[in-house]
């Protein structure tokens, strides 16, 4: 197999603030090797539970609500993975188009970055152990363990400090 060469380094992120040093071991890879960085960020669904609860709130109008503003939730948060970026990458970096896209779905996590690494052909993903404190604790956590067992391309998991 020899000394792998990265081109295509997949970063998921849950848009944390200590997710910035796990990005930073992204940009660092792909400069050394040249590689373009595709961010994702992944949107959990809402379960069959936070599903059962809308229809009984909103029986006639749940699924064009929830196609509705999963949308703009979707590009709201593309918008975030964008700026976020912006704030991290150098003049530099910018200029030679490091970050090369941006993808905001909603989906199961592990799954969804699996897939899209398949899709893009990644040589490598790039993510954090954990998300934030509050609502969905663990969830990257547990996101990498699942990962890590279903990709068949090499997971790089970054440890972070919660605060």
């Amino acid at each position: 197999m020899g000394i792998p060469k990265y081109k295509t380094i997949l970063y998921a992120t849950d848009l944390g603030e200590h997710m910035r040093p796990v990005f930073g071991h992204a940009i660092s890879l792909a400069r050394q090797y040249g590689a373009k960085i595709i961010m994702i960020h992944v949107v959990e669904s809402l379960g069959p539970t936070g599903e059962w609860v809308l229809r009984a709130y909103m029986p006639k109008g749940a699924d064009s609500f929830t196609r509705d503003n999963l949308k703009k939730i979707l590009k709201k948060m593309r918008k975030r993975v964008e700026e976020f970026y912006q704030e991290e990458l150098s003049d530099e970096d910018k200029k030679a188009g490091l970050v090369s896209d941006i993808y905001a779905v909603s989906g199961d996590c592990a799954e969804q970055i699996n897939s899209h690494a398949e899709s893009l052909d990644a040589d490598l993903i790039v993510m954090g152990t954990h998300t934030d404190d509050g609502f969905g604790h663990g969830l990257l956590g547990s996101t990498a363990r699942k990962l890590t067992h279903i990709s068949k391309r090499p997971v790089l998991v970054v440890p972070v400090q919660l605060k």
